[in-house]
């Protein structure tokens, strides 16, 4: 049970999607039921279409009772992704679990039992059951946490917690590797719109880097923003060309508040970036610190100061942004690729 149409949302995609094939040849046979349609999802974060919208969640809830009442009778496993509705109380996961007695397995990659609020989601946070994340903890046969702040939250309430960290396909999916020449440097920067405003941390630096550095920006989302810069770039984002628009970038950023919802982020854009060897500029927060090793395949900086002699640094010596980016990607295949990662993913159902 996952919350999000197929080959749409980026947790989703990395946590789930991607073992697809490994689960196909490991002779699993499952089935993904999305809690929302691809048709919903394309006008939920638009202005207008009320009713459609109104509609597509009633449709969503309506599916979900369905799988839970009838379909999940034919598996010995039920997976669930974040949540199986996206408000309300765990009613879904109950009868799963605690009705039907079925093994359920519980995956999370964010601090989702913080209630954190955007201007698309606020009118309907308060319908939001932030509580009901220990609940689906202590009701699963197995929990999954995308970072070791994850895990130890979900230890509280379940004895059976495995880390799990968001994965890369580098054989099949990000097997591309940035090439640094001389030349004008790209900053780069890719996500969904909700995390958007995590750049307001590091604005004045990449206005410092236009204007003194002649780097330009690339920003990659699925809704473009505004923002103070000349020379830039927005890519909406696109699965099929997601690979050759990350590709575009010389640096990748990661900047985040030090809060206890930054915390439970898992790094993902700078494992996307590193993995393709581009080297990273981060903020330390989380996980963060675990992934990027301050001055071997990137950059940890606090300070707007620290951020820009980091950029600078390696906006001026491409011999060092290679160097860099192949550290990266040597650690992105040895911990955090679907190769390292698929033989415990494919344990969760064996036992």
């Amino acid at each position: 049970m996952v919350p999000y149409p197929v080959r749409h949302a980026p947790s989703q995609r990395f946590r789930v999607e991607l073992f697809e094939p490994y689960l196909q040849e490991a002779g699993i046979e499952y089935t993904i039921a999305p809690f929302i349609s691809a048709r919903t999802w394309d006008i939920l974060y638009k202005k207008g279409s009320a009713i459609q919208k109104a509609g597509g969640i009633i449709k969503g809830y309506l599916k979900r009772l369905k799988t839970v009442l009838v379909d999940v009778h034919q598996y010995d496993y039920v997976f669930v992704h974040r949540e199986g509705a996206p408000m309300g109380p765990p009613v879904f996961e109950w009868i799963v679990a605690k009705l039907w007695g079925k093994k359920m397995i519980y995956d999370f990659d964010d601090a989702i039992w913080i209630p954190n609020t955007s201007n698309e989601n606020r009118l309907a946070s308060w319908l939001k059951s932030f509580w009901k994340v220990r609940y689906i903890c202590k009701w699963s046969h197995t929990v999954v946490g995308g970072n070791d702040y994850l895990c130890n939250y979900a230890r509280q309430y379940n004895n059976n917690v495995v880390l799990i960290p968001t994965c890369v396909d580098m054989a099949r999916m990000h097997n591309g590797v940035k090439e640094h020449t001389t030349g004008q440097v790209t900053i780069g920067w890719t996500g969904s719109h909700s995390t958007i405003p995590y750049l307001d941390e590091i604005m004045d630096v990449l206005v410092y880097a236009e204007q003194e550095l002649n780097t330009r920006f690339v920003l990659i989302a699925n809704k473009k923003p505004e923002l103070p810069l000349k020379n830039w770039e927005f890519i909406n984002w696109n699965e099929a060309t997601e690979i050759q628009d990350l590709l575009k970038m010389n640096i990748g950023v990661m900047p985040l508040k030090d809060d206890a919802w930054s915390e439970g982020k898992c790094g993902f854009k700078l494992i996307q970036y590193l993995s393709l060897g581009i080297p990273a500029v981060a903020s330390p927060v989380g996980v963060n610190k675990v992934i990027v090793e301050d001055g071997v395949n990137g950059y940890l900086c606090t300070s707007a100061e620290q951020w820009k002699s980091a950029i600078k640094a390696l906006v001026s010596d491409a011999e060092f942004r290679k160097k860099a980016g192949a550290a990266g990607r040597a650690k992105m295949l040895n911990e955090y690729s679907i190769a390292a990662n698929k033989e415990k993913f494919i344990r969760l159902f064996l036992y």
